[in-house]
């Protein structure tokens, strides 16, 4: 059995309204212990989703999902979650927003050793000098910075990235990436990573293994595709490489002809219902907006 078995998981959300929207069918997903494993889709096709029933955060309606053997029920002790809105409590130093996470994953560690971990994981991310800084100090490359030491602070067994540099600038975002990929690769233990990206060159720089998911609603995981790169791994090496390009090319046709398709059944829909509408319905003045409203 794999380290994370995912089986038949499917999750429905009811609006305010009453009505019902099922993001997620049948979805089944293995990953091995220490692996890297990015999960690439369009926004809103429902990869956040399954990402908060693998971590624990919400429940899945049908299926289960196990951890090392164990069915998950809420977060595990071992996980470390990184979001893509730091979620920095704003009161709180950066020191002390990391040194929260450490004594709640070491609470019989003394304070003075919780605080020592905390300066060394924020010094390991070029947060040394920042470290009495509070959020609202802090650019948002250097708010991202606290989340991944706070997430390595803990020692974590797991990790799980939800588009964790969906919010930063080209910039900022390639130089945390290098900077997660070499975290991962010095921490003395294999850490089982699980990301969420709509980036295809993101998820090449540091997966192993790339999942496409399928447009909403009723998403599910496509075939893997496996990235036998060796790590670290740069951007400019992946442009040029020709495994690169195979492995770039196929995800991004999986993905573009899975969106053809959502599109021609949303469209035939369309002018199904469009037909019984018109054939019904009076002619009606066009709107401001169709007349050119801006």
């Amino acid at each position: 059995m794999a380290f994370i078995e995912v089986t038949g998981v499917a999750k429905t959300f009811v609006t305010s309204g009453g009505s019902s929207r099922e993001v997620l069918s049948d979805v089944s997903l293995s990953v091995e212990r220490g692996e890297f494993v990015s999960i690439l889709g369009t926004m809103g096709c429902g990869k956040s989703t399954l990402l908060k029933i693998v971590a624990g955060l919400i429940a899945p309606d049908a299926g289960r999902v196990t951890i090392d053997g164990e069915v998950v029920r809420g977060v595990r002790p071992s996980a470390a979650i990184v979001f893509q809105n730091y979620s920095l409590l704003p009161w709180f130093s950066a020191l002390e927003n990391v040194r929260l996470a450490v004594g709640a994953a070491f609470p019989d560690w003394p304070r003075d050793r919780q605080r020592q971990q905390a300066v060394q994981h924020l010094e390991s991310v070029g947060l040394g000098h920042a470290v009495d800084r509070r959020p609202g100090q802090l650019s948002g490359g250097m708010r991202q910075r606290v989340a991944i030491a706070r997430a390595f602070a803990i020692e974590p067994e797991l990790l799980f990235l939800d588009e964790p540099f969906g919010a930063l600038d080209a910039l900022t975002r390639d130089s945390l990436q290098q900077e997660l990929a070499r975290l991962c690769s010095v921490a003395g233990r294999p850490i089982t990573t699980l990301m969420i990206t709509n980036s295809v060159e993101e998820a090449l720089l540091l997966s192993d293994r790339i999942l496409p998911m399928t447009a909403g609603p009723r998403a599910t995981l496509g075939a893997a595709v496996a990235v036998e790169l060796a790590k670290p791994r740069s951007a400019s090496e992946l442009l040029h490489d020709d495994h690169a390009a195979g492995v770039r090319a196929c995800v991004i046709a999986t993905l573009t002809e899975d969106l053809a398709r959502s599109r021609s059944v949303t469209r035939r829909g369309l002018q199904q219902a469009g037909s019984v509408r018109l054939t019904d319905a009076p002619a009606v003045k066009p709107t401001l907006a169709a007349e050119g409203e801006g």
